[in-house]
């Protein structure tokens, strides 16, 4: 057992007052506990759209109700109140558009559905659904690029003369062939004289967004999904590579995509894959996204909960946080541990149950709009390539049951290595209860959905520790460690239990006990 000294760095000092050196006297159901917050009315403070806990889905991995072995969008609406019991608000969607590819980035159609996922009347049915659980649907919207099979590119590449050919980027005598882009990748594709550009891969020929008609195009699209189809707002792919290496025009496009289409839909939600450092991300929250995600701080979390080491994770994230408060006051911070582009937590994590637990932990107390990964809440694993970080939702203990996605043969996820939904419901104590226990208790805690952070400096490398504080205050411990841990409080306040995850955290007099890898919530009065 350890004892730590507990110091706030915030310009308000807390105090701590408490008259007798023992456990703290709270009458049952003053405070939450994990079963508690397993239980469907224990969910007393919803919180508000867009500042909600997402869900990630991949539609081709997530659930089959057809028999091919392809997920589809029926299969998301049987889901939908599994996803509604464990407390998401908001689902965001890969694409579901028309490709010649698994994935989806690259489109063929932008005002139709997969035929592998459904029809269009499913998908209205799905959103509507959705929105009967009052959980909102953000669908990936590419507009920096199309398929190369897209209609308007085979028509473009036919002929000089054709009426697309300036949608798209050519090469001309002063084109310089090898230049090459932000991670050594060639911009230049085909051959003389159509030599295209492309960010990312020839099959992805980058749209020509100087061009007018281009812009009102893809307006004219996300005007169609927000007033026809009934989403609500767009997660917006490889935003910063709309103008590759042309930082004031890429901010100028968002601007005016976001002006109209809040003039479609007053509250629609736009979140930015501007995968970069804050300095460069926050600029787009000025007149641009509503959001962007932070991923350094997805990054910080899973290294704090690797190291069991978060010293630097609150003054980290407080520095970004100031950096965005330059540019807006209104932006939503998205955060996450990982996503489709990334190795999944529990590989990052080795396979330490108990890590992905403070690192979900992290991500639901820390300030911001979570998005967790489909599978991420069961401890599936997946490593690079991408095809085996986007492997079957496990459903079953039963891998052969209706339902399970066959899309691709599992490198990581089987029977011997990993839990299924079916198995980890009934028990209190899986990762899958833990997710549902962190989420409501941030759903029910106004201060973690809403509140300012401030940072707590302790000297011991496992703890973090921080307030939150919008009309109530709370102190916010997490103990990332494999041993006990007492950590001295500040004098002159009291506190009193707002969340104890188990019997063994004790609150007496001046002193806060932090069993290994556990969290613990106090109101301050």
């Amino acid at each position: 057992m350890k004892k730590y000294t507990l110091l706030s760095l915030s310009v308000l000092t807390l105090l701590f007052a408490c008259d007798q050196n023992e456990e703290v006297a709270t009458e049952n159901g003053d405070y939450f506990t994990p079963t508690q917050l397993q239980e469907e009315d224990q969910i007393n403070h919803p919180s508000t759209f867009p500042e909600t806990v997402f869900y990630e889905i991949f539609p081709r991995a997530f659930y089959d109700t057809t028999g091919d072995g392809i997920g589809d969008i029926q299969g998301m609406i049987e889901k939908l109140d599994y996803l509604e019991e464990m407390g998401i608000e908001g689902l965001w969607l890969m694409p579901i558009h028309p490709t010649p590819t698994y994935h989806g980035y690259d489109v063929i159609d932008y005002y139709d559905i997969n035929p592998d996922y459904g029809t269009m009347d499913d998908f209205r049915e799905f959103v509507s659904e959705a929105h009967d659980r009052d959980i909102k649907i953000l669908v990936d919207y590419v507009v920096n690029h199309t398929s190369i099979e897209h209609p308007w590119f085979v028509d473009a590449i036919s002929s000089e003369d054709s009426e697309y050919r300036d949608w798209y980027i050519w090469a001309d005598e002063n084109t310089r062939l090898s230049e090459r882009g932000e991670w050594g990748q060639p911009y230049w594709h085909g051959e003389e004289p159509n030599q295209y550009m492309s960010v990312f891969w020839s099959g992805m020929p980058d749209l020509n967004m100087d061009n007018p008609d281009v812009r009102e195009k893809l307006i004219e699209i996300g005007t169609f999904w927000l007033e026809d189809v009934g989403v609500d707002g767009f997660r917006l792919d490889a935003a910063k590579h709309i103008y590759p290496g042309e930082h004031e025009k890429n901010l100028e496009w968002w601007a005016e995509f976001r002006t109209a289409m809040e003039s479609v839909k007053e509250d629609v939600f736009l979140v930015g894959e501007v995968w970069d450092i804050p300095s460069v991300t926050a600029p787009y929250l000025e007149e641009g996204l509503h959001s962007v995600f932070n991923f350094d701080l997805g990054e910080s979390m899973v290294q704090a909960a690797r190291s069991e080491n978060g010293n630097r994770l609150v003054s980290g994230l407080i520095r970004d946080l100031e950096r965005f408060d330059q540019y807006a006051d209104d932006y939503v911070l998205s955060t996450f541990l990982t996503n489709h582009d990334m190795n999944r937590v529990m590989s990052e994590l080795r396979g330490h149950e108990e890590r992905a637990r403070m690192a979900a932990s992290l991500l639901f107390t820390l300030p911001g709009s979570p998005f967790v990964y489909y599978g991420e809440e069961i401890g599936m694993e997946g490593q690079k390539p991408d095809e085996h970080i986007r492997e079957p939702m496990l459903w079953y203990k039963d891998r052969e049951q209706m339902g399970m996605t066959s899309w691709i043969d599992p490198r990581h996820d089987n029977e011997e290595t990993s839990s299924s939904v079916e198995e980890q419901w009934e028990d209190p104590d899986s990762l899958l209860r833990h997710y549902q226990t962190m989420i409501h208790l941030r759903r029910s805690t106004p201060a973690l959905l809403h509140g300012k952070i401030e940072d707590v400096q302790t000297d011991e490398r496992s703890v973090v520790a921080f307030y939150r504080e919008d009309e109530h205050r709370v102190l916010v411990a997490h103990n990332l460690g494999s041993e006990e841990v007492i950590v001295p409080l500040p004098e002159n306040d009291a506190y009193s239990w707002h969340f104890r995850q188990s019997d063994e955290q004790l609150l007496t007099q001046g002193e806060l006990t932090l069993p290994a890898y556990s969290t613990a919530v106090l109101s301050v009065d």
